[in-house]
């Protein structure tokens, strides 16, 4: 059994982005202390989220990856001996900005990172002002404890992009994430967003007979309030842990990613796929035209 125990940090944020990076560091060394070997951090974890509003002064949280920020979480990582997944805001250059992972390897060493693909633009996630689509493609990372993919938040509600990440031999799949309920809503609604946002992401650990790993922010900021509820899920969806949707948590999941064999072979959605009636899916859209 291959067994990888992945630290999963929730937390809540402020304005002060060395605040944030100080806090961060902390809580890797309470989930290293508690035996992870793969750190993933929520989406954009060094300041609030700023895509909330279109505000040009935003734009001065960027920095450069690989950069002080990845510099200073590989000398943790070294130090912890622990892979540290990190969603930065990278400026790449003037007026070009990226929402990014960067990926620590275990002894410090900077891996790459993965630019995100899909770009939203909705009420309170006005990530379209800010990030340009990414055009690294999809990535996935060889690290001391396993070979994982990284997508990132807004990716989550796209089979396509778990499916090639899963195909480029991903063995785990992370999703750092910022996503929450409008202060407004009823519960109702409330419930039935978070539902969906979990049940697509465990639908593509199925999919793909692999661990899924989504780590969510908690807290209020502005009008948001950010659900948290952080969780795994094992390659047939079964929940291996679930966060709250309101508390700060640093926890450690163990995953057999040695399952995916076992769920492959008996449920073989790999074999059967019709790859040759597939090229229809590079289309916008299917019409009688």
């Amino acid at each position: 059994m291959a067994l990888i125990k992945v630290g999963t940090i929730q937390m809540s944020c402020v304005g002060n982005k060395e605040e944030n990076i100080q806090k961060t560091v902390i809580k890797i060394a309470e989930a290293a202390a508690l035996g992870a070997q793969i750190i993933c951090l929520q989406e954009l974890f060094a300041s609030l989220y700023f895509c909330d509003v279109e505000d040009h002064e935003n734009f001065k949280l960027g920095e450069a990856i690989p950069g002080s920020t990845t510099d200073l979480l590989s000398s943790v990582a070294a130090e912890h001996k622990v892979v540290i997944i990190a969603s930065l805001f990278e400026k790449r250059a003037n007026g070009l900005y990226h929402n990014t992972t960067a990926i620590i390897d275990a002894d410090g060493t900077y891996l790459g990172k993965y630019r995100k693909m899909h770009i939203p633009d909705d009420p309170g996630y006005y990530e379209k002002f800010y990030f340009t689509p990414g055009d690294l493609g999809y990535k996935v990372f060889k690290t001391k404890f396993a070979t994982i993919g990284v997508l990132i938040c807004w990716d989550q509600w796209y089979p396509e992009a778990a499916r090639i990440t899963a195909l480029m031999g991903a063995e785990i799949l992370f999703y750092p994430t910022a996503i929450g309920w409008a202060t407004h809503q009823d519960e109702s609604t409330n419930v039935e967003q978070y539902n969906a946002w979990q049940t697509i992401q465990r639908s593509h650990a199925v999919a793909n007979g692999i661990p899924v790993v989504s780590v969510n922010r908690v807290g209020y900021e502005g009008d948001m309030k950010f659900w948290g509820g952080s969780f795994i899920s094992n390659p047939f969806g079964t929940l291996l842990y679930q966060a709250s949707h309101d508390k700060e948590e640093t926890v450690v999941t163990t995953i057999d990613t040695d399952s995916s064999e076992r769920y492959r072979t008996h449920w073989p959605f790999l074999r059967d796929r019709r790859v040759d009636s597939y090229s229809p899916i590079t289309k916008r859209y299917i019409g009688e035209d």
